[in-house]
């Protein structure tokens, strides 16, 4: 039985200034979700977001405020004696939600895979990889600051496939940037997202230039809205064309694979619902013959964990992950940081997740939130008493 629920904002400064078209973010707020049983087993969760209410339609606050009001009592109420009894119970009395499912389920999952003493990959299809590449994104904004930052990653051995967020400049502008680094790395491989900014005529001719200077794939060049125009564009260009915002959860995502709307899925477990649900996506665009892109919203170690073991069960992941959220933050929430090495991350073998949360460090960065905001910390009062 579940003993108790606790939904926690834990804000955590980056290493650098990280630019999005749609935000600067300067500290990443981990949502985590503790859930502790009658038999002593501890399961953790995590729901971040990005950038606020600027990027999703899920905030830190709301995601917490949602779950301390509605999920935790329900879950509480009925008991429900598996996770996938939790999630159908969940499905069945609150809609949405997707981020606060997620955390749910994954927290449940890490407490059954300790229980039976086998890794999460194994209670969502079992896996075929044991290690997956990560991708960095260079985000400073300056052209010689964001290639000086890739050949360090390169010299260190952490990472050699590079993403450029751009959208939030003139077209020209963006695109001399891209190209610049293209040209200063020329073996490695480049993507850049464009976080939804162009018009489809903005965006045929910044596709057409960055694909005549040799980018290997474009990630959501406009709207989530605007599945027309992503077929279009994905149709015309040579170029794989990547589908981010757009994919959410698997019906939104079969009506995609079966248009053929992109030839790459992003998928985002938070995005998707949880690991099942994006399980579920990663199959079906494998049988509709769409490659797939292991994709963050720059979680932490728990939700990057998590994503770990669910795209280590993908069929095929020919376009890697970009799995580096835990490398933007200045701290870390674990007690052994996750295993980045040679230009990748071994998926924890361990039961669970494979990780062992600093409960202490997590519970004192949530109390000095809630010290520092009171009005914006959403706690009610039993958790405010369990910090």
């Amino acid at each position: 039985m579940i003993r108790s629920i606790n939904t926690l904002l834990v804000p955590i400064p980056t290493i650098r200034a990280h630019k999005l078209a749609c935000t600067v973010m300067n500290e990443q707020v981990l949502v985590l979700v503790h859930i502790q049983t009658e038999d002593g087993y501890e399961g953790w969760g995590e729901a971040t977001t990005i950038g606020g209410l600027s990027y999703a339609e899920e905030s830190p606050h709301s995601i917490k405020t949602n779950i301390d009001t509605y999920f935790t009592p329900l879950l509480l109420k009925e008991q429900p004696s598996s996770t996938a009894k939790a999630m159908q119970l969940l499905s069945l009395h609150i809609s949405g939600n997707r981020f606060a499912k997620c955390a749910i389920e994954t927290a449940l999952l890490d407490i059954e895979g300790k229980r039976l003493n086998i890794p999460v990959s194994e209670l969502i299809g079992g896996r075929v990889r044991d290690r997956i590449e990560v991708a960095w994104t260079l985000a400073s904004g300056n052209t010689d600051t964001d290639i000086a930052e890739a050949h360090q990653m390169i010299e260190q051995r952490k990472h050699r496939i590079f993403k450029l967020k751009i959208g939030s400049n003139p077209i020209l502008d963006d695109v001399a940037h891209v190209l610049a680094i293209k040209q200063a790395l020329p073996d490695c491989r480049i993507t850049v997202d464009v976080n939804q900014a162009w018009t489809e005529l903005e965006a045929m001719k910044g596709i057409s230039l960055l694909q005549n200077g040799g980018v290997d794939l474009i990630e959501q060049p406009v709207s989530m809205r605007n599945k027309a125009a992503l077929k279009r564009l994905t149709n015309r260009f040579d170029v794989a064309i990547m589908a981010d915002e757009i994919v959410q959860d698997p019906q939104n995502a079969f009506l995609l694979a079966a248009e053929h709307c992109a030839d790459v899925f992003a998928v985002k477990i938070n995005q998707a619902g949880g690991l099942k649900a994006a399980c579920l996506i990663g199959q079906m665009a494998h049988l509709a013959g769409i490659e797939l892109y292991g994709g963050t919203m720059l979680e932490g170690p728990i939700g990057t964990a998590a994503s770990a073991h669910v795209f280590s069960t993908y069929p095929s992941l020919n376009f890697d992950t970009e799995l580096f959220g835990p490398l933007l933050l200045t701290d870390d929430v674990l007690a052994q940081p996750l295993d980045y090495r040679d230009f990748g991350l071994n998926v924890p073998t361990g039961a669970g997740l494979g990780i062992e949360v600093d409960s202490d460090k997590v519970y004192h960065y949530a109390k000095q939130a809630l010290t520092a905001s009171p009005k914006s910390s959403f706690v009610n009062e039993v958790q405010t008493e369990s910090l």
